[in-house]
């Protein structure tokens, strides 16, 4: 087989993977948009402070130290008072006590390091699995996510976002399934049955938790966005210092254009 054949072949597998990407994900839920800011800094500090009280109990974030919170303008005393939980000294790293094996067997499987689940993930992701909690009697823990199905983890919010059932709503066209999809956003799932009938899976707060839902999805905000600035604490930096850069290679592009021509200008 030729080269040219060859790439053609590898070029068509390639744009048949995208396709069936796109084709799953078009299966699943919407995704909100969130707009993060890592510049803002008490909104880091509120998303620090909810990911030690309710994620770091069986998540770490193994790359991170807790003295690198310094840079959301808390001092080593407010880390130390506030935030240092699972450790003694603000230099350690952000780890939990919990073993691998234990919570292979409690939870059925190993909770993931959160150092840069942001980066893996995406911030819509999160922002939405995070408000797509739902009561579950069929699942271990009793709750299932919209956008995990069967996930593991329970809902350790539920306190402040209270408890969410699912309900099903069935169509026979599929134009209006599909508007009452968009309508619900983030929160439903659209499924064939067959015969033409459509279901809409959406979320309804049965039993409120101690914060609106506004409240809510603000203290959600708070931590996708700290998640957010985790997963590359030095990325306001790295753009900073990436356009020094730019503008000194324009400067020095020039500089050069302008040696050239007076290097050349009497060559004939």
């Amino acid at each position: 087989m030729s080269p040219i054949k060859k790439l053609a072949r590898l070029l068509t597998a390639g744009v048949f993977a995208v396709a069936a990407t796109i084709a799953c994900a078009a299966e699943g839920p919407a995704l909100d948009h969130v707009r993060t800011d890592v510049r803002d800094a008490e909104s880091l500090q509120a998303g620090a402070r909810t990911f030690v009280n309710y994620c770091l109990n069986c998540h770490s974030a193994s790359v991170m130290r807790y003295n690198r919170l310094r840079d959301l303008g808390l001092s080593e005393d407010q880390i130390k008072d506030n935030l240092l939980f699972t450790a003694e000294k603000v230099g350690e790293m952000m780890t939990v006590g919990m073993t691998r094996k234990d919570a292979k067997e409690w939870f059925g499987t190993a909770p993931p390091d959160l150092s840069v689940i942001a980066r893996t993930r995406g911030a819509d992701w999160l922002y939405t699995y995070l408000r797509s909690f739902y009561r579950d009697p069929a699942t271990v823990t009793g709750w299932n996510n919209l956008v995990f199905e069967r996930v593991a983890m329970p809902h350790v919010l539920w306190t402040l976002q209270g408890q969410q059932v699912i309900e099903e709503h069935e169509f026979k066209n599929a134009e209006e399934a599909e508007a009452a999809k968009i309508q619900a956003r983030g929160f439903s799932v659209l499924a064939e049955e067959g015969e033409g009938k459509h279901v809409l899976k959406t979320l309804r707060v049965e039993t409120p938790g101690t914060l609106t839902p506004a409240q809510y999805d603000g203290v959600v905000h708070d931590l996708v966005n700290y998640l957010v600035w985790m997963g590359e604490p030095a990325q306001e930096a790295r753009k900073r210092i990436g356009i020094v850069v730019l503008l000194f290679l324009g400067v020095l592009v020039l500089l050069s254009w302008l040696l050239y021509k007076s290097y050349w200008k009497d060559v004939h």
